[in-house]
C-alpha cells in the first residue's frame, strides 16, 4: 500500500522476491541503483556502491535483523529509499534506519514526510532507540562537534535535517583511506617486525571465509566483543550474542554477496585462545577499494602490539592476494585513538567523517 507524502511524491513497501536464490528484480535493480546515486551525490565517492545482486541478501530479515525497505516514487521515478534495521539483541528494542534522496528531491519536504512513517513502524514493533549513521563530507558550514570531545561534523543538509527532527549527535566516526604503493608496502612490512617483535607468546592465523571448524568458537567470542567493546559514546548499541550458528549465518550472507572476506587473528600460543582480530573484504569485482572492517584486541590481551600485528599482517597479504584493488577504506570512532595511531602508522588518511546520530522514541 502506498503512502501519499505530497503532492507529486510517494512511499512504497519494496517487493523482495519471493525466494531467497532468486535473481533481483527489475524494482530490486532500480532501488540499488537509487542507493548508489543517492550516496555518491554526498560523499563524492563510489566505494559504497552495491549491485543489485550483492545487495539483495542485506535486504532480507535474519534472526538477527528484522528488515524493511520502501521506496519513494515523484512522478512515476524512484527517487529516494528507506531502510528500517530492527536489531534482535536486546529484545528488538534499537533500529538503525536510512533515508536517502536523489540531490533532485531535496528541499521539498519529502524526508520529512517519510521518517513520521518509519518512527510509527519502528514504535509499533517495540523499538524505543533509532539510530542513523550518515556521511558528512567536508564544507563551509559551522561545525558541530560531537559530545565526546572527539571530532566534528559540518552542521550540513542532512545533519539540519536530522536535529530538526529530534535526533542528536553522539560519535563522529573517521573515513580513513589507504592507497597502495610500493612506499606503503615497505612502511607496513616495518611496522609489522616491529609488531612481531612485541608479540613474543603469540602468532598469526588467517582464514577465508567461512570460517574452518577449529576457528569458530574463537571468532564467535570476538565478535561478540566487538559489540561491547569498541568506543559507544551514548549510542547505547546492544551487546549481541555470538554463537556458531550465527557465524554460519555470517559467513553465508557474505558468500551470497559474492564478496570475498580474509580474517587475520592472533592466537596465544599457551592457551590457543584468539585473542584479536581483523577482516578484510572485497566484492566481485577485483578494481573494487576494499574495506577493513572490524579490528579488536580483546581487553585482556591488550599491550603487546596485537592491533599492529592483526592489521599488517592482514593488509600484506591481502596486498598479494588482491593487487588490482586500489586501496582499502576503514572507520574508526574519534575518540578511538589506539585504533587511529595504528592506521596513522600504517598509512590511513582521513577522507570524509561519518555522524552517528540517536533518537528515544516515546
Amino acid at each position: 500500500m502506498s503512502i501519499r507524502l505530497n503532492e507529486t511524491a510517494t512511499l512504497h513497501p519494496l517487493e523482495l522476491p519471493a525466494r531467497a536464490d532468486a535473481a533481483p528484480t527489475d524494482l530490486v535493480r532500480t532501488y540499488a541503483d537509487v542507493r548508489n546515486r543517492s550516496i555518491r551525490e554526498v560523499s563524492g565517492r563510489s566505494d559504497e556502491d552495491m549491485s543489485a545482486e550483492s545487495l539483495l541478501p542485506l535486504l532480507r530479515s535474519t534472526p538477527e535483523f528484522t528488515r524493511r525497505q520502501w521506496c519513494v516514487r515523484d512522478g512515476g521515478d524512484m527517487v529516494g529509499v528507506a531502510t528500517l534495521n530492527i536489531m534482535a539483541d536486546a529484545d528488538g528494542r534499537t533500529a538503525i534506519t536510512v533515508i536517502s534522496l536523489l540531490r533532485s528531491a531535496w528541499g521539498r519536504g519529502i524526508g520529512s514526510a517519510v521518517l513520521p512513517h518509519i518512527e510509527r513502524v519502528a514504535r509499533d514493533a517495540g523499538v524505543v532507540r533509532l539510530l542513523v549513521w550518515g556521511e558528512h563530507p567536508a564544507s563551509d558550514e559551522p561545525a558541530l562537534a560531537a559530545p565526546t570531545g572527539f571530532g566534528e561534523i559540518p552542521r550540513d543538509h542532512h545533519a539540519r535535517f536530522l536535529l530538526r527532527h529530534g535526533f542528536s549527535l553522539e560519535q563522529v566516526e573517521r573515513v580513513s583511506m589507504l592507497t597502495w604503493s610500493d612506499a606503503v608496502v615497505d612502511r607496513i612490512r616495518a611496522a609489522r617486525a616491529v609488531a612481531e617483535q612485541k608479540s613474543a607468546g603469540y602468532r598469526v592465523v588467517q582464514w577465508m571465509l567461512p570460517t574452518p571448524a577449529e576457528h569458530v568458537s574463537g571468532y564467535a567470542w570476538m565478535k561478540e566483543h566487538m559489540s561491547t567493546d569498541v568506543p559507544d559514546a551514548d549510542l547505547g548499541m546492544p551487546p549481541e550474542k555470538w554463537d556458531a550458528e550465527r557465524v554460519a549465518r555470517h559467513d553465508e550472507r557474505y558468500a551470497q554477496r559474492g564478496t570475498t572476506v580474509l580474517v587475520t587473528a592472533a592466537e596465544h600460543i599457551a592457551t590457543g585462545e584468539l585473542c584479536a582480530y581483523n577482516e578484510l573484504a572485497i566484492d566481485t569485482d577485483p578494481g573494487d577499494t576494499s574495506h577493513q572492517e572490524d579490528t579488536l584486541v580483546l581487553a585482556s590481551h591488550r599491550g603487546h602490539r596485537l592491533g599492529m600485528l592483526v592489521k599488517t599482517a592482514g593488509l600484506l597479504a591481502w596486498h598479494d592476494q588482491h593487487p588490482d584493488s586500489p586501496g582499502v577504506i576503514t572507520y574508526n570512532a574519534e575518540e578511538n585513538r589506539p585504533m587511529l595511531d595504528i592506521n596513522e602508522a600504517i598509512g590511513f588518511a582521513p577522507i570524509s567523517y561519518e555522524g552517528a546520530w540517536k533518537k528515544e522514541l516515546q
